[in-house]
């Protein structure tokens, strides 16, 4: 079977406050790669002519928007984390660049909602490929890997109901319908 296999670099910063790292539990940064490999859903063979699975242009170009417009320097927390009352209060203007997790945006919670984006995503576009591997690397000596369904990890969600689970370019469920068709739309 043929992979395609694509990384991306983007800036982040988070914060950890369920209590596994006290020194993560301060809003710190890290500037990432993640790599996805994605693959036909069906067995491909080559025709003798494009000889190609998908092109790569169309392949990332979704994903790579994504990563490059949503994701890259944005601050991921925790839907727990009370700095989300902070900046409902203080900077609703700054909502849309945060990106929520289901508990802690630890590395391995990453990994599973991206790839879950990814294929909701290339579901979207026809559903001809799928991605099965996914790993970020949080700093050079530290890399998480995921292979395999991502809901297998994942808490339960009902369907399409988290940003994660949407072939759109969210990061988190705060918007408003109106903003939430901008993203749609997106740049």
């Amino acid at each position: 079977m043929f992979s395609l296999v694509f990384t991306r670099r983007y800036s982040m910063a988070h914060r950890l406050i369920a209590g596994c790292s006290v020194k993560c539990a301060t809003p710190h940064g890290h500037n990432e790669f993640v790599t996805v490999r994605i693959e036909a859903v069906r067995p491909t063979r080559l025709d003798g002519r494009e000889n190609m699975v998908e092109t790569f242009e169309r392949a990332k170009s979704t994903w790579h928007r994504w990563i490059d417009n949503h994701v890259d320097h944005c601050l991921q927390l925790s839907d727990a984390d009370p700095l989300l009352d902070w900046f409902r209060a203080h900077e609703p203007d700054k909502l849309d660049r945060i990106l929520i997790t289901p508990g802690d945006p630890t590395t391995e919670m990453l990994a599973a909602c991206f790839m879950s984006k990814l294929n909701a995503l290339l579901l979207e576009d026809g559903g001809k490929l799928r991605c099965r591997h996914i790993s970020i690397e949080e700093t050079p000596t530290n890399t998480v890997s995921l292979d395999g369904d991502p809901a297998d990890v994942l808490p339960p969600a009902p369907q399409d109901s988290a940003w994660w689970l949407r072939p759109d370019m969210s990061i988190n469920d705060l918007s408003t319908p109106a903003r939430l068709r901008e993203k749609l739309a997106g740049p």
